[in-house]
C-alpha cells in the first residue's frame, strides 16, 4: 500500500470543491433553521386553533342535547299520534293516497314518454 503525500500548500488553501461545499453546507443550515422556526410557528398556530376549539366544547355539548331533545320529541308524537288518528279515519284514507301516488307516477311515466 502506498499512500501519497498531501501537498502543503494544498492543506493551508482550501480548494474550489470544498469552498463550493462549505458554501452549500452553510446555505443548508441557513434553510434548515428557517424550516424550524416555520414549524414552531406553524406549532404556535396549531395549539391556538385548538384552544379556540376546545371553548367552544361546552357550547356544542349544549346544541348536542337540544339536537337530541328535538330530535326525541317528533318520533314520540308519531308514534303516539299517527295510531290514533289512523283508527278514527278507517283504512279509506290511506288507500286514497296510495291511489294518488299511483296516479302521480302514471303521470310521470307519460312525461318521459
Amino acid at each position: 500500500m502506498s499512500t501519497t503525500p498531501i501537498p502543503k500548500n494544498r492543506s493551508s488553501s482550501p480548494t474550489v470543491f470544498e469552498q463550493q461545499r462549505a458554501e452549500l453546507v452553510r446555505e443548508i443550515a441557513v434553510g434548515m433553521e428557517q424550516v424550524l422556526q416555520n414549524i414552531n410557528r406553524l406549532n404556535r398556530n396549531l395549539e391556538s386553533i385548538i384552544s379556540v376549539g376546545n371553548e367552544f366544547g361546552s357550547v356544542e355539548a349544549l346544541w348536542s342535547q337540544f339536537e337530541n331533545f328535538m330530535g326525541s320529541r317528533p318520533g314520540e308524537e308519531q308514534k303516539g299520534g299517527g295510531g290514533g288518528a289512523g283508527g278514527a279515519g278507517g283504512g279509506g284514507g290511506g288507500r286514497q293516497h296510495q291511489d294518488d301516488d299511483e296516479e302521480g307516477s302514471q303521470l310521470h311515466e307519460e312525461d318521459h314518454r
